[in-house]
C-alpha cells in the first residue's frame, strides 16, 4: 500500500482508503515557476502510483496566478491534466483527500499532506523555457532528488539526465528485439516497495540501473520491465523502438 509522510504531522499515512475508494489528490501550486511544476509532477506520479494500485483518483490544480501557463507547462512534462479548483464541491463522495504543496503552504491544508522542496535557484535562473527544452529530461532530473529535498536545476544536472534517457531508450530499443519474459517477481516487488514507500523515486531508479547491469537477465525481461515502470514515470522509455540498431 501506497504510504505518504504526512508534512503536518511527520508521520506515514495510506494515501488510498481502505476499501479502494475515490481518492482526490489536490496540488496548490504558487505559479509559474519550477517549484510549481515539482509540485504538479508529484501529484502526477501519486496519480499513476494509485492507479497503478488500482485505486480510482480526481485531481485538482488550485494556483493564485498563470494558471493556463502552468497547464501548459505541465503538458509539455507529461503531466496528466487537472481538473479545476471549482470543481472542489462537484460531489464525487471522495473517501480521501491527499495534498501536494511546497513548504509552507503544506501547513495550512486540511488533510493529509505530501511537501515538496523548492527548486534552488541558480543566478542567473535558466528561463522556464529553457528548462522545457527536453521536457524528459527535465522530469528525470526531478524524479532523481527526494522530494523532499532541494533540487537544483542546473546544467550539469539535466545534461546527466538526458544522457541518462538516451542510454535507457537505445538499450530499450535493442532489448524489445529479443523475445518478451515476463518482469522478474523479485524486481516487480523492489519496484513496488520503492514507490510505496513515500514515493521513493530515486530507488525506483536506482532498481532501473540494476536491471540494465543485472548479468543474467533476459534481454526480454528487461524491456517488460522498463515499459512496465514507465506507466509511472512517464520518461518514454519505448520511444525509440524500431530505430536502427
Amino acid at each position: 500500500m501506497l504510504r505518504i509522510l504526512d508534512a503536518r504531522t511527520g508521520e506515514p499515512v495510506p494515501a488510498a482508503p481502505a476499501r479502494r475508494g475515490l481518492t482526490r489528490i489536490e496540488a496548490h501550486a504558487s505559479g509559474l515557476d519550477p517549484t510549481a511544476l515539482r509540485v504538479l509532477l508529484t501529484a502526477d506520479l501519486l496519480v499513476r502510483a494509485l492507479e497503478l494500485g488500482g485505486t480510482p483518483v480526481w485531481t485538482i490544480l488550485t494556483a493564485p496566478r498563470d494558471l493556463p501557463e502552468l497547464r501548459t507547462a505541465g503538458t509539455r512534462l507529461a503531466i496528466r491534466p487537472f481538473e479545476d479548483g471549482r470543481d472542489l464541491a462537484s460531489g464525487l463522495g471522495e473517501a480521501q483527500v491527499l495534498h501536494v504543496a511546497e513548504g509552507g503552504a503544506a501547513m495550512r491544508a486540511e488533510g493529509p499532506v505530501a511537501a515538496v522542496a523548492p527548486v534552488v535557484r541558480e543566478d542567473p535562473q535558466p528561463p522556464l523555457a529553457v528548462l522545457l527544452t527536453d521536457p524528459a529530461a527535465l522530469r528525470l532530473a526531478l524524479l532523481s532528488v527526494p522530494r523532499n529535498r532541494p533540487a537544483r536545476l542546473d546544467g550539469a544536472a539535466l545534461d546527466r539526465a538526458a544522457g541518462q534517457l538516451a542510454d535507457w531508450r537505445r538499450a530499450v530499443a535493442g532489448w524489445a528485439r529479443q523475445p518478451s519474459r515476463p518482469v522478474p517477481e523479485q524486481v516487480r516487488n523492489r519496484l513496488r516497495d520503492a514507490w510505496e514507500d513515500d514515493l521513493d523515486l530515486p530507488g525506483v531508479l536506482a532498481v532501473l540501473r540494476d536491471v540494465a547491469d543485472a548479468p543474467d537477465l533476459p534481454d526480454g525481461a528487461r524491456f517488460e520491465t522498463y515499459a512496465y515502470v514507465d506507466r509511472l514515470l512517464a520518461l518514454d522509455l519505448a520511444r525509440d523502438l524500431g530505430a536502427p540498431a
